[in-house]
């Protein structure tokens, strides 16, 4: 018995399995070896297929293993299964062999010259092996001076993998991209939908000024009557002032353009005005390192809490909070915040302060400018037309109808026409040129009052007042309309200038009083306030003017109520990334 245990089994020993399963790895490669030695010497072949002005004799079962397309010609009935020649339309001797030489070795010899026919005919045969080698080739030769063509290319055969991987090539290295032929062949639809996109990664928007003149000059017998429309797709306001002056305003073939006109005025009120002006060509690109940005100034944890210095920037595109430089006066409450080109101004506070501090958003820091003429708390600010205008308040005794203008070019505050009525706590907008106060009150009582300021005439009027009785509101301009949260109603109130009427819509979150409220990328956002309580919410909601629904967008770095809340533009992250920033 030991003896037999002993013995070393082998593959034929009782010991094993009665079956013995075996396997030759090389067996496939020998048929198909043998079976490419037949065709060569025409041996058992039952089938010729003619492609141009060549015939090749070729065995149905090979064909059928390793093509649907065939599978399907002799499997089903076809006519083709009963004819001895087999027509096939459209398709180059040489690539047909090359076709071949794959069924029967399973290799192929790709090359930048055949890559593309080989492919159709891989895709038309339905030999997927083949078709999946061809795309990985062509997106190894990938580059920019190739990238357009491969896209129009992947596109036109429904190859996915290879346009996403073209397209991104295009978008990463368009500055790359725009100097090579591909581009300047481009028609004019194709040129607009890369000019338009905000994805292009361009370090400047001089580089997208550039691939338009190059485009044009091209041929600019045909496209110099598209130059003025090329041109509004271009984010003009956005390229640098002395480019702008010294190269744009200069080029004959825009200041002598009618068309161009419009443009070029836009682009000197935005340098000189900011983020007043609005339009699709004043909104950054993503790769520029501006982004623009929601930040909360300062605030309150609660009523009558504590006053806190912090300064948060809020990114919608990617739902990240940054710390920004902590605001230096943040021992005072009510103060007054407004965007100021891409600045933000804060003023007075309580007690009956006149200090006035300016953020820099380029620097990162806050420096002291000309104080108020007349020191004030629960005023409000906002920027028209340049200049950025203080209103109504309280000193410590009355409530105010002052008003403050302040000229950034002298350093100076003036006083403008007061208001009809003093107010205080109250809600500020500006739209169509005009400045407009709504409500406020004090901790007795409250107005629907609506001023309207016309800068022009120095002049107030009063227009037709809010619906219900109103302070601590936060108001925000957009499409033309004033939007103002109720402090103690669950309502959205909106009005139209145009046509003096107020519209009212219901909101299912808590009461929202001393919220912040600003509009970034075309969206209204509302930032925390406080409900019934006297804690402060930390919740920031995204709210569509359209269809009145509201949705929770983010949480802020800390619950805050009675904060500034202004939208400017940033480049690159400034500060330090907030904890929760990925909220």
């Amino acid at each position: 018995m030991e003896a037999e245990e002993d013995l070393e089994p082998t593959e034929f020993s009782r010991a094993s399995s009665e079956v013995y399963d075996f396997e030759d790895p090389k067996h496939p490669l020998e048929v198909l070896t043998c079976f490419n030695h037949l065709r060569e010497k025409g041996l058992f072949t039952d089938v010729i297929l003619s492609a141009g002005s060549r015939e090749f004799p070729c065995h149905r079962a090979i064909l059928v293993a390793g093509s649907k397309y065939f599978r399907a010609m002799f499997c089903n009935d076809h006519r083709e299964s009963r004819e001895m020649l087999v027509q096939i339309n459209g398709m180059q001797p040489q690539i047909m062999d090359l076709l071949l030489d794959y069924l029967y070795t399973s290799k192929a010899a790709i090359n930048a010259d055949n890559v593309q026919l080989l492919l159709e005919a891989a895709n038309l045969f339905q030999i997927l092996p083949l078709g999946e080698a061809c795309t990985r080739f062509l997106e190894a030769q990938l580059d920019p001076c190739n990238c357009i063509g491969m896209r129009e290319f992947a596109e036109a055969h429904a190859l996915s993998t290879l346009f996403t991987t073209a397209s991104e090539m295009i978008m990463e290295k368009f500055a790359d991209v725009v100097v090579h032929e591909e581009f300047l062949e481009l028609p004019k639809s194709r040129v607009i939908d890369y000019i338009s996109d905000d994805d292009i990664k361009v370090t400047r928007e001089e580089i997208v000024y550039e691939a338009v003149k190059r485009w044009v000059g091209h041929d600019a017998v045909t496209r110099s009557g598209d130059f003025a429309e090329m041109l509004s797709y271009v984010r003009l306001p956005l390229i640098h002032p002395s480019y702008f002056v010294n190269t744009i305003e200069c080029d004959e073939q825009v200041f002598s353009n009618p068309a161009c006109q419009s443009i070029l005025q836009e682009t000197r009120k935005y340098h000189i005005l900011g983020n007043e002006i609005n339009s699709e060509r004043t909104r950054p690109r993503r790769s520029t390192g501006c982004s623009a940005a929601v930040v909360i100034v300062g605030g309150c944890d609660r009523v009558g809490g504590y006053n806190m210095p912090y300064v948060e920037a809020f990114d919608p595109v990617t739902g990240q909070w940054n710390s920004l430089a902590k605001l230096p006066a943040f021992t005072k409450s009510e103060y007054a915040v407004a965007s100021f080109k891409n600045s933000i101004i804060v003023s007075g506070g309580r007690i009956h302060s006149r200090d006035v501090w300016l953020y820099q958003s380029h620097l990162d820091n806050w420096v002291k400018i000309a104080p108020l003429c007349k020191g004030r708390w629960r005023h409000r600010m906002l920027t028209m037309g340049g200049h950025v205008y203080c209103v109504g308040g309280y000193d410590g005794k009355n409530r105010l109808r002052s008003v403050e203008r302040y000229d950034s070019f002298s350093n100076t505050w003036v006083e403008v026409a007061p208001l009809l009525h003093s107010v205080s706590s109250c809600g500020l907008a500006t739209c169509h040129g005009k400045l407009y106060v709504v409500g406020g009150g004090d901790e007795e009582n409250c107005f629907n009052k609506l001023h309207c300021y016309n800068p022009e005439s120095d002049q107030w009027i009063l227009r037709s007042p809010m619906p219900s009785m109103q302070k601590t509101l936060s108001c925000a301009t957009i499409n033309g309309k004033i939007y103002i949260i109720a402090g103690s109603e669950k309502n959205i109130y909106s009005y139209d200038p145009l046509t003096d009427n107020w519209d009212t819509r219901q909101i299912t979150e808590d009461k929202l009083e001393s919220c912040g409220m600003t509009v970034c990328g075309g969206k209204l956002y509302i930032t925390g306030g406080r409900g019934d309580g006297v804690e402060a919410s930390d919740q920031v909601y995204g709210y569509d003017v359209r269809s009145g629904d509201m949705c929770h967008v983010s949480s802020m770095p800390r619950p805050s109520c009675f904060h500034g809340c202004v939208t400017i533009h940033r480049f690159g992250p400034l500060g330090e990334k907030s904890q929760n920033s990925g909220k």
